[in-house]
């Protein structure tokens, strides 16, 4: 069989098992094990098995993305979304869309502290959709942005996906995190430009008043925790004070004093914080391995090194090749989680762009790509027929159609569209913040 035969059988492997609804790290898994046998043998991969997860998990940085989890769990069962969502509620809905522009702004301020898009999603969906239906607001405008909305939670740090891109790459946690604010920054603003230029365009989908509450020092005080904990773990971490890690830490211990203060946080609701950050700690780690050991496999066949050499040699333009690398990550992004493509294609990708001249230092552009991905990975959480934002809002949205939460994703597919494109012929906007840090 040949090398490329061998790449198309374990991903035909993987693809019909999540076509079988099997977990895509069990997928992912199985397909790596059928290449490895096929190409070493049974004895090469129980070996491999036997060393690979020691040496994944016993790695310091990985401690970081379970306590970012911990630190998001508190927040959510802390009642800190609600306090953010009645605040942003006060300062925005004098404008017409205002109350879906609070969400916007609720959902950033969340992911701050989050770090998850699904979890930054459901939990402001919670808060926020009972008040947009009763304020008038349309199934499709009020499912659509709090879908869209929840994609902050990982563009703006601290961000899980980012993380795994900085393990994978070998790359400075916290230069990837402070790449990631300014483009972070264009997308809540590009969304509440979307949300002011959709209700106006289509009548009906918005109250011409949404009636908003004043700012008041209650509601300023509500939002204080958050502004104290995002201000303790960024200035500690870029002040060098303590490393991402441990800002991590501290992040989540704020938090968790945060929550205790706003005498929301029960005995079950903490116990709640824990099992939720084991198992998503679990899933996450789980398909670490998998991916481990299926590029492991596609490695051995030397595909992706040749493939590497064969587009280096085509001499195309470097933008157009990350731009054709974007557009796999859409259509992927219709079959995969967002954690699942960044394990899988990174270690194929990565070197690729590494090897190709685009007039910066090579710091800068693993940065910069690892930028464009994250924006990438957020369009597919929209996009159909997965979307997996649209399906966790909806979910909670029982009388909007799965449909009309998709047709209210489009006008932000647009914007994402938009700030992707700025992104990609406009480099030095994600690098700027990096300039402060030298």
């Amino acid at each position: 069989m040949s090398p490329l035969m061998l790449c198309l059988l374990i991903f035909g492997v993987m693809l019909l098992l999540m076509a079988l609804r099997t977990p895509i790290a069990v997928a992912m898994f199985a397909a790596g094990s059928v290449g490895y046998v096929v190409q070493a043998g049974w004895l090469p991969l129980a070996n491999f098995l036997n060393t690979q997860a020691f040496a994944r998990f016993a790695s310091y940085d990985l401690s970081v993305i379970p306590l970012f989890i911990l630190m998001g769990n508190f927040a959510t069962q802390g009642g800190i979304s609600r306090a953010l969502f009645e605040f942003a509620s006060a300062l925005m809905g004098r404008f017409k869309g205002g109350l879906a522009m609070a969400a916007v702004l609720a959902s950033a301020a969340f992911g701050a502290i989050c770090g998850s898009s699904v979890a930054t999603a459901a939990t402001i969906t919670s808060v926020a959709l009972p008040e947009l239906r009763r304020h008038g607001y349309s199934g499709r405008l009020a499912t659509g942005t709090l879908a869209a909305a929840g994609t902050l939670g990982i563009l703006i740090p601290p961000s899980v996906p980012l993380v795994i891109y900085a393990i994978l790459t070998e790359q400075n946690i916290a230069k990837l995190f402070a790449a990631a604010m300014v483009p972070g920054f264009i997308a809540m603003l590009g969304y509440m430009a979307a949300i002011a230029i959709y209700v106006r365009l289509v009548p009906g989908q918005a109250p011409d008043d949404d009636q908003a509450a004043r700012v008041t020092p209650a509601l300023l005080i509500g939002v204080l925790p958050i502004a104290i904990i995002f201000t303790i773990v960024f200035v500690g971490i870029y002040g060098g004070f303590f490393t991402p890690t441990e800002g991590a830490a501290v992040g989540a211990a704020a938090t968790f004093v945060a929550a205790l203060a706003r005498r929301e946080l029960s005995w079950a609701g903490f116990k709640q914080c824990l099992y939720g950050t084991a198992e998503s700690s679990a899933m996450i780690f789980l398909i670490f391995l998998g991916a481990d050991l299926m590029n492991s496999a596609l490695a051995l066949t030397q595909v992706p090194a040749q493939l590497a050499s064969v587009v280096q040699g085509w001499g195309l333009s470097p933008v157009l090749v990350v731009s054709a690398i974007l557009v796999f990550y859409v259509v992927l992004g219709a079959v995969m989680d967002e954690l699942s493509m960044i394990l899988l294609t990174i270690p194929i990708f990565f070197p690729l762009i590494m090897g190709l001249d685009f007039g910066m230092p090579k710091e800068s552009v693993a940065i910069w790509f690892g930028i464009m991905v994250l924006m990438t990975v957020g369009f597919g959480l929209l996009a159909p027929p997965v979307g997996l934002n649209v399906y966790v809002v909806n979910g909670l949205a029982k009388d909007v159609p799965i449909a009309e939460s998709y047709r209210g994703v489009m006008p932000f597919l647009i914007s994402d569209t938009l700030r992707t494109l700025l992104l990609l012929l406009f480099p030095s906007i994600s690098l700027w913040f990096l300039q402060f840090l030298k």
